[in-house]
């Protein structure tokens, strides 16, 4: 009896619970139905008012432009984060805003801040105008959004947040920086506020170029974004990194080096390149004045481009040896060939007119190696005679005068041969020693490439590549070589170029102890605009180290010095350049002598 007494008990205590549970079931659904009809009946209007006050918005991701670096990945341009200091308008109380302040000794007290007193502030931080943040921000009061400043750095941008102005936002983006100044600064270019303005910036923007993307988000009724609601419509993409064949570190020196030298000899300008000669790879493409583009009003407006590229001037006597190579190639020259040179040349010239040198002489018993030391004009033009004129002008051409490098450099000019129909016969033996005719600081690299690289062209390259996110690599620019002369007749040329640096009148400044120098000097006149020639110069030297094994070329090219008007204007830095070229590629000294190559007889 008592056993079948406890079963009953229980069964009952089971009966209880299942109704307890039963009736909290019921009455979880009576409380959400009664919830669900307040939102669906009760306050259907109001939640609808309320879900209407959120509003989508929508912001920019960028895509980080792609950054520019040397042969050995030194950043020259590169992208950093700036921010946009914006307000929503229509949120802004007319009263001003109350907020904490607190002081140093730890005590929290509130201030009242009216409209113009914050925009005062942040006036103060960003170097802006107060008048002008007011009119950008009352131009339409029901607007949520309104650019106040433009691209602030980070401590800045840290400053006015810390203000803790309720209307106040921000919003960032990608600014461009240059972290080495003006080192190549001529060649990289600029941007502005409408894009690339200028250099490799403006060239290769499709490489370096970011797509920017764009993500959605819900904001409340007071403006604050729903945290969970950003979604991604668009994935940004970051631009290519755009490789350069520039040696940065040999680019400074190269132009520090012509900038001393144009200021100590009064120049206008200056320009200087270094040359792979195997590869036609520029390891330096210097300008002087040269351009920060860190700070556009560095320079003019009128340096703020690479004249090596876009300004074309009459070359002078560095233009001597691609005669000499053109006529060893022909199989009308040697350079032991002797020849008695007067003072001045004449032959079928106009009455009248006669060609010079810029000494004084009787005849002189040069060769042509002689003719080269001594940059005979008179000599030149002798020569000259063995090749017809027709013959003569498609060298020049093959060589590469006339035509755009294989950089393809914005701006790029091409220059100018004369066309040999109707030429009067003054311009017919000009042009082969460097005077009408007009070439870039570019071409004239171009041709002790191809004299230093055995008589053939290996197109010039300024960038090696455009190499995207998705390791794909573009803008890989072209290497197909080109024949101009042959083995014998570089060789040769070069051979008569040694001249020059071992006895000639600069040999003590460009002559290096241990290396074969081949090098060529040049002093041009420069025409006005009345198309005469007036007492401005052009000067150069130019050369290729080392005449046993050719690797590099270099030039250095002064424009319009005012102290020495001669090549040795020129001459300390070419010298200064070509031992640094040494020491950066550890050159190693010539294995052969010099050989004794007769320039007289």
């Amino acid at each position: 009896m008592r056993s079948h007494h406890r079963r009953s008990q229980q069964s009952r205590s089971a009966r209880r619970r299942h109704a307890v549970a039963l009736i909290v079931v019921f009455a979880i659904v009576a409380v959400f139905g009664v919830r669900l009809f307040d939102f669906q009946v009760v306050r259907a209007a109001e939640l609808n008012k309320a879900s209407a006050s959120k509003q989508t918005a929508e912001t920019t991701v960028w895509g980080t432009r792609g950054s520019i670096v040397d042969a050995n990945g030194v950043v020259l341009a590169d992208s950093v984060e700036r921010w946009d200091i914006t307000a929503s308008p229509k949120d802004v109380v007319v009263d001003g805003f109350t907020r904490s302040k607190k002081a140093k000794d730890g005590t929290v007290t509130k201030e009242h801040v009216s409209v113009m007193e914050a925009l005062g502030e942040i006036a103060e931080i960003t170097g802006s105008d107060t008048n002008e943040l007011y009119d950008a921000l009352s131009k339409d009061p029901t607007s949520n959004f309104a650019y106040l400043v433009k691209g602030v750095k980070l401590d800045v941008f840290n400053k006015v947040k810390a203000l803790n102005i309720p209307w106040v936002w921000d919003k960032p983006h990608p600014a461009r920086t240059y972290p080495n100044g003006a080192v190549a600064g001529n060649l990289v270019g600029f941007l502005g506020t409408d894009g690339p303005l200028a250099g490799l910036e403006r060239s290769y923007d499709s490489c370096l170029q970011g797509t920017d993307g764009s993500q959605t988000y819900e904001v409340s009724r007071d403006g604050v974004r729903m945290p969970g609601s950003t979604i991604t419509t668009k994935q940004a993409v970051d631009g290519g990194t755009l490789k350069l064949t520039i040696d940065s570190d040999l680019q400074y020196f190269a132009q520090q080096t012509i900038a001393a030298q144009a200021q100590a000899m009064g120049a206008q300008w200056a320009t200087a390149a270094v040359v792979d000669t195997r590869t036609g790879k520029l390891l330096v493409a210097a300008d002087y004045p040269s351009i920060d583009p860190n700070d556009l009003n560095s320079v003019p407006a009128e340096s703020s481009g690479s004249r090596f590229f876009t300004a074309p001037y009459e070359p002078g006597s560095i233009m001597k040896p691609a005669t000499v190579a053109s006529l060893i190639d022909a199989g009308v020259l040697q350079i032991t060939d002797k020849y008695t040179v007067p003072g001045w040349y004449t032959n079928g010239l106009p009455a009248g007119s006669k060609i010079g040198d810029v000494f004084a002489h009787g005849d002189m018993h040069w060769t042509v190696a002689g003719i080269i030391e001594q940059s005979s004009n008179v000599g030149v033009s002798m020569i000259s005679e063995k090749l017809p004129l027709a013959q003569r002008t498609a060298y020049l051409k093959k060589f590469g005068f006339g035509t755009k490098t294989g950089v393809g450099f914005l701006g790029e000019e091409s220059g100018t041969v004369q066309n040999p129909v109707g030429l009067d016969a003054i311009s017919n033996k000009a042009q082969q020693f460097g005077q009408a005719i007009s070439v870039t600081s570019a071409q004239m690299a171009s041709l002790y490439q191809t004299l230093g690289n055995n008589g053939v062209t290996v197109p010039l390259s300024l960038v090696e590549g455009c190499q995207h996110p998705d390791a794909t690599v573009t803008d890989v620019p072209s290497t197909t070589p080109t024949r101009v002369v042959s083995d014998y007749a570089a060789q040769q040329t070069l051979l008569a170029m040694e001249t020059v640096a071992s006895k000639g009148p600069l040999s003590k400044t460009i002559g290096i102890p241990g290396y074969r120098v081949a090098a060529k000097s040049g002093t041009a006149q420069v025409g006005g605009a009345d198309g005469k020639y007036g007492s401005d110069r052009i000067v150069s030297v130019a050369g290729i180290l080392k005449v046993d094994d050719p690797n590099y070329a270099v030039i250095v090219t002064l424009g319009l010095p005012t102290k020495i008007k001669t090549s040795a204007a020129a001459a300390p830095a070419f010298a200064a350049i070509m031992k640094q070229v040494i020491k950066t590629y550890r050159v190693q000294p010539s294995t052969t002598a010099t050989p004794d190559t007769p320039t007289e007889w």
